[in-house]
């Protein structure tokens, strides 16, 4: 009798379990990626190279946000995919300082726990946003910058914190665009955008968003902009949405625009498309750029006030959006 009372026990385990799991994975997950906001790009041939760039890491995303996987390794693995690409302003893309060099700018934040880790002036580390992410989960810290987060890197003993020589981002393109606003001394529309970001919506209902930049091309020793603050261009949070936000940075620290969007819809209850919306016209408060969100309902918005922002995006309705001119 015993026995057979623990064998329906088993028996009924198994089956919940299997229930929970099929329940888990026929729920909602979506997913939207930026490439920077900025000037409507006019080369078709860069269009669609970016393109190609945008379904690569929209698709790396699916997959595994399909099969069940968290919205942090989503948001990771997109974003890693994107700075590994010279054509975008992160990573391997990076923009130069105004002394010739590449630093790094990133952050990742989990919507559930509300843990964040940051990184900013980062010289010698291939993919920021892992770096970002492990001072998440191995620090208990959420910022580090310049010689202490390469320093941290150095330090850790883990295949995804590659260290590459501060050459390995100087690319050639970047080299001719810094020297042509040098040249002019101001910067155009089109040369102050070019960040990156993901944010993303799990079956299990968590969000995470993360965001990767160079930065702003010719910018002085040691500036960083809104992509390594937390509130500024990167919020999660599971209560309401996820953003990360592109463009001029130092618009964004100050109205702290990505913890704004989170604020107008927790105490305003304004939907995440209008709260988005709201704030890229506002008037009171401007800021040039653009933002990407989701909120815990699975809704995806894209919005820019510029004249183009690369964008891509996929849910588990059929959704798929991918556009990298205007």
């Amino acid at each position: 009798m015993k026995k057979m009372r623990l064998l329906l026990v088993v028996l009924f385990a198994v089956m919940f379990a299997e229930t929970v799991k099929a329940d888990r994975m026929n729920s909602k997950y979506a997913i939207v990626i930026h490439g920077g906001a900025g000037s409507a790009i006019s080369n078709e041939a860069f269009v669609a190279a970016r393109e190609e760039v945008l379904e690569q890491a929209l698709d790396a995303g699916v997959r595994i946000l399909s099969k069940g996987g968290t919205s942090l390794d989503a948001v990771e693995q997109v974003i890693r995919i994107l700075e590994d690409s010279p054509l975008f302003n992160a990573g391997r893309g990076g923009v130069l300082t105004a002394q010739g060099i590449n630093e790094l700018d990133a952050t990742i934040m989990d919507g559930r726990t509300r843990a964040c880790g940051a990184v900013g002036g980062v010289t010698t580390v291939k993919n920021p946003i892992s770096l970002a992410r492990r001072v998440m989960t191995e620090t208990r810290h959420v910022l580090l910058v310049s010689e202490g987060a390469d320093q941290f890197a150095a330090q850790l003993d883990d295949p995804a914190i590659e260290i590459v020589a501060p050459e390995y981002f100087r690319t050639e393109k970047q080299v001719e665009r810094l020297k042509r606003v040098k040249e002019r001394e101001k910067l155009t529309t089109k040369e102050k955008m070019g960040t990156v970001g993901c944010v993303a919506l799990d079956r299990n209902g968590n969000l995470a968003a993360g965001t990767s930049t160079g930065g702003l091309v010719n910018k002085k020793h040691g500036r960083l902009g809104d992509s390594p603050i937390i509130g500024a261009g990167t919020y999660a949070n599971n209560t309401t949405c996820g953003i990360s936000c592109t463009g001029v940075g130092e618009d964004f620290i100050r109205h702290a625009i990505a913890y704004d969007i989170h604020a107008r819809m927790h105490y305003g209850k304004q939907k995440l498309e209008s709260a988005v919306q709201h704030v890229l016209k506002s008037e009171k408060y401007p800021i040039v750029g653009g933002m990407i969100g989701i909120d815990l309902q699975g809704s995806i918005t894209m919005q820019f006030n510029t004249d183009g922002m690369a964008r891509a995006a996929a849910d588990s309705t059929g959704l798929r959006v991918i556009k990298a001119g205007k």
